[in-house]
C-alpha cells in the first residue's frame, strides 16, 4: 500500500542555548522568554553549556555561515550591551565555536533601527536563518509583537547571507549593506 500522506520536514530542530548572565531585567528579557516557551535552554553556568556550540560572539573575526555545523547547537549569552566587551572575553576557555553576526538592524523597542544591536531573541533568529533555519527562526521571534519586523527590517541582507557558501561570502555581502549605511548617514549630516 503507497503511503499518500503529504510529506514532512524532517529537518530537526538545532538546540538552542543561553548563557544568562543575570545583568537585565527577567520581566524584560527576550532571551527569558524564549525559555518560558520551551524554546531555548538556559544556563547559568556556561561551562554547562554544549561543547562544540556556535557561541555567537559579536567580537568574532569570523562570521556565522551556512557552512558552520549546526550539530552542537547555538549559544546567545544574555548580557547587558553595556557589559558585553568584559563578558565575551571570559568565554575564551570554553570549548565554544566564536562567530559573529553580519551586519542587521535591531527589530526590538529598546534599540530598533540600530546595526548590530540585536537582542537574544534577534541573534538566535538571525543565526538560524543565515545558516538554512528559516522555519525555527520565524518560530522563535513570532513570541514577540515586532517579531515580524526584524524579517522586514532585514529581508535583503538576510537572503544574501543566507546564500552565502561561507564566512568570506557573508562578509563580502555584508560590506553592500555597511557602505549603503554609512552613505546614507553622511548625507543625513
Amino acid at each position: 500500500m503507497k503511503n499518500t500522506s503529504p510529506p514532512t520536514n524532517t529537518q530537526k530542530d538545532v538546540r538552542l542555548s543561553l548563557y544568562y548572565a543575570n545583568q537585565c531585567d527577567p520581566k524584560k528579557c527576550s532571551g527569558k522568554k524564549l525559555v518560558k516557551f520551551g524554546l531555548v535552554r538556559q544556563y547559568e553556568n556556561i561551562g554547562e553549556t554544549p561543547k562544540g556550540a556556535i557561541l555567537m560572539d559579536p567580537t568574532s573575526e569570523k562570521a556565522l555561515s551556512r557552512a558552520d555545523s549546526l550539530k552542537k547547537g547555538i549559544v546567545v549569552l544574555d548580557c547587558s550591551w553595556e557589559h558585553a566587551e568584559e563578558m565575551f572575553p571570559l568565554l575564551e576557555k570554553f570549548d565554544l565555536q566564536k562567530r559573529a553576526l553580519p551586519y542587521l538592524l535591531a527589530a526590538n523597542p529598546v534599540n530598533f533601527g540600530r546595526p548590530f544591536r540585536l537582542n537574544s531573541a534577534e541573534a538566535f533568529a538571525a543565526a538560524l536563518f543565515i545558516t538554512g533555519r528559516e522555519e525555527q527562526a520565524r518560530r522563535v521571534l513570532s513570541k514577540f509583537n515586532w517579531g515580524h519586523s526584524f524579517f522586514e527590517l532585514n529581508a535583503e541582507p538576510l537572503a544574501d547571507y543566507a546564500a552565502a557558501k561561507n564566512s568570506t561570502e557573508v562578509v563580502e555581502a555584508q560590506s553592500l549593506y555597511i557602505d549603503t549605511d554609512e552613505a546614507d548617514t553622511n548625507e543625513e549630516e
